[in-house]
C-alpha cells in the first residue's frame, strides 16, 4: 500500500509542477518580456553576472525563463524559451524553442530555474538552426563561468559549442545540460507570429521583428555592446 501511495503522489505531483509550468508559460509575448528580465537581473547583479568576454562573443544567446525541474529519484526538465543570433544588422528576432530532458539521482519536489544558454560559434549555431539536437550529444556543452571577467578560464574558448547557466532563487551559476534535448517550438512561434516562421529564417535574420519582440532584443543589445566596450 505504501509503495501505491508513493508511486500516486509522485504523479500528483509531477502533473501539478507541469501543468502549472504550461500554464505560466502559454504566452508568448509575456514569455519574451519575461526573458528580457531575467537577463537585466542577471547582468544587473555586481560579481555574478556572466562575463563580459563570453557575453561578447557569442554568436547566440538564448533565455529559458522559469525551467521547471522536478521528479522523485527520477528527475525532469522542461521550459519554453527564445533565442536570438548576432548579424551584421543587429540582433534577429526571437526563435522560439522548447528544452527538454531527464535526470536520475536522489531528489524531489521542484523548483522553477532560470536557464540561459550562449551559443558559442557557428557550430553551436548550425544545431540551433536545426530540427532537434541534443545537448552534450550533437552539440558540445559546458557549465559557464560565472563573474565579470573569465581570463583566467580558458575552456570556454577551446571547446565549449554552448555555455549554459541556471539561476535558482537568485543564485547564479554554471549548470551542465547534458542530455537536454532543444527543439523549435511551433505552437509559440505561431502564436507570436500569427504564422510558421522556421528557426533559420529567424535566426538568420530574414524576418523582421515585430514590435512585441523589442523588450528581449533591446535588453540584450544593450548587454551585449556593454560587453563589447
Amino acid at each position: 500500500m505504501k509503495k501505491y501511495l508513493l508511486f500516486a503522489l509522485v504523479l500528483w505531483l509531477c502533473s501539478v509542477s507541469f501543468s502549472a509550468d504550461e500554464e505560466n508559460d502559454s504566452k508568448a509575448a509575456d514569455r519574451v518580456q519575461a526573458a528580457a528580465d531575467v537577463l537585466n537581473e542577471i547582468e544587473a547583479a555586481p560579481d555574478s553576472g556572466i562575463p563580459e568576454e563570453i557575453l561578447g562573443r557569442a554568436e547566440c544567446v538564448a533565455v529559458v525563463p522559469s525551467m521547471l525541474k522536478g521528479g522523485f529519484i527520477v528527475g525532469g526538465k522542461y521550459g519554453r524559451g527564445l533565442a536570438s543570433c548576432r548579424t551584421a544588422k543587429g540582433w534577429t528576432t526571437p526563435a522560439f524553442f522548447t528544452v527538454k530532458g531527464g535526470s536520475v539521482g536522489f531528489q524531489i519536489g521542484g523548483q522553477a530555474v532560470d536557464l540561459v544558454m550562449l551559443i558559442m560559434n557557428e557550430n553551436g549555431m548550425q544545431h540551433l538552426l536545426s530540427s532537434q539536437f541534443a545537448l552534450g550529444a550533437d552539440a558540445s556543452v559546458a557549465a559557464g563561468p560565472v563573474g565579470r571577467h573569465a581570463e583566467g578560464n580558458t575552456d570556454w574558448k577551446m571547446r565549449a559549442e554552448v555555455l549554459t547557466y541556471s539561476r535558482t532563487r537568485g543564485v547564479f551559476a554554471g549548470v551542465s545540460l547534458n542530455g537536454a534535448v532543444v527543439k523549435p517550438d511551433k505552437d509559440s512561434t505561431r502564436e507570436f507570429y500569427g504564422h510558421m516562421v522556421t528557426p533559420r529564417a529567424a535566426l538568420k535574420g530574414e524576418v523582421e521583428p515585430p514590435a512585441g519582440a523589442s523588450p528581449f532584443l533591446t535588453t540584450l543589445a544593450k548587454w551585449a555592446q556593454q560587453a563589447a566596450k
